[in-house]
Formats: structure tokens, C-alpha cells, sequence
């Protein structure tokens, strides 16, 4: 009776062992799959460079102060009876070429963005207005050609009103720049111009990406 017992527990302990292996096998046969996905975004480029020289590659640069740069000094055309020596009532003209540097992967509007002057108390800041033109292509800066709607105008060298914007357009390619377009500056004395004192002004412009 005592073998007959043992033997028939060995077959149940064998039996709950058989049991448990096929547990362990259904567990195994489970499959594991997973999807991954992934995006690259790549930021385009954005440059507005100048030149007081013409529309040709080699005198654009950056005049932006507040990354360090020197801002353009516009050259001023006078007549040759003036010289370097404005009177009352005299005008002088300058032109300022902007464009979107190759590599700029938008279009842009440009505005006027603010002008600074010498103090009005040691200066002819206050006797000295301005307005600024977009020019048609190839055209030239001067009392003929600074007419129509201008794009701001300061009726001191440290105001602005009237601004309107200019659209700048992209290369046709990225190793292309933008199409120029040129500023013209019109800056005219009035009666009560001071002798002898020399005004500097600055105006800045700003570009916005349009796409």
C-alpha cells in the first residue's frame, strides 16, 4: 500500500510538472512588434544686406549696429556750387540699395523702421527734414527722381511719420540674391538752418519674412 502511495504521488508531482511546462511554452510563443517614426525640420535662412555703392555683389555687406556692424554711411550728392556746405533751403540726395542676401529662403516687407539724430540743441537735427523713396530699377537719386509717394518722411531728422512698406523678394535660387531695390534719401534745410553745425542722422529699416 505504502509503494502504490509513493507511486502515484510521484505521477501526480510528474503530472502538475508536465502542467507547468506547458504554461511556460504559451508564454514563449508571444510575438513583440513596434513602429518608430521621426521628423528632421530644418529652419530656412533670413539675411537683408545693403550697399551704398550701386547694385553690384561686391558692395553689399551688413550694416546692422546692434549685431556689432557699422551702419552704411550714405555719400550725399551735392551741387557743385554747395560743395560740403548746405545752406537754408538747399536738398541733398543719397542713394541706399537693399536687397535679401543669397541663401534667404523667403520673400520680406521692408519698413522704416525709426531715425536718431544729434541733440537739436548742438545740431541742425531740427532744421533738417527728410523723405525716402523706392526707386524704379536703374533709376538715379536725385531731385528728379524723388517724387511721388515717399516711404517715410521726418520733418526733423529725429521723427518719422508716413511709412509704408516696400516688398522685397527672394533669389530665384539659393545661391541667388533677392532683386534690389533702392532707397533714395531727399534731406532738405529749411530757413532757419545754423551755420557751422555738422547734423549726423541714422535711420534703421527692418525686414519681416512674408512665407
Amino acid at each position: 500500500m505504502v509503494k502504490k502511495q509513493n507511486q502515484r504521488k510521484v505521477l501526480a508531482v510528474l503530472a502538475g510538472g508536465l502542467v507547468l511546462g506547458v504554461g511556460v511554452a504559451v508564454t514563449l510563443a508571444a510575438w513583440n512588434d513596434s513602429e518608430f517614426a521621426t521628423g528632421t525640420f530644418t529652419a530656412g535662412s533670413f539675411n537683408l544686406e545693403g550697399s551704398t555703392a550701386g547694385d553690384v555683389d561686391a558692395n553689399y555687406s551688413d550694416h546692422n549696429v546692434d549685431d556689432g556692424d557699422t551702419a552704411a554711411t550714405l555719400a550725399f550728392d551735392l551741387p557743385a556750387d554747395i560743395v560740403d556746405n548746405m545752406s537754408p533751403d538747399d536738398a541733398v540726395y543719397a542713394g541706399f540699395w537693399v536687397r535679401l542676401a543669397a541663401g534667404t529662403t523667403t520673400g520680406a516687407d521692408l519698413v522704416a523702421a525709426g531715425t536718431t539724430a544729434d541733440p537739436a540743441a548742438t545740431s541742425n537735427t531740427d532744421h533738417l527734414g527728410y523723405a525716402i523713396y523706392a526707386l524704379a530699377p536703374g533709376a538715379t537719386c536725385n531731385a528728379a527722381s524723388a517724387v511721388g509717394t515717399p516711404i517715410a518722411t521726418g520733418a526733423t531728422l529725429d521723427a518719422q511719420a508716413g511709412v509704408t512698406t516696400v516688398p522685397l523678394l527672394e533669389g530665384a535660387t539659393a545661391a541667388v540674391a533677392g532683386t534690389a531695390v533702392q532707397l533714395c534719401f531727399a534731406v532738405t534745410a529749411d530757413a532757419s538752418l545754423e551755420q557751422g553745425l555738422e547734423t549726423t542722422a541714422t535711420w534703421e529699416f527692418t525686414a519681416t519674412s512674408t512665407d
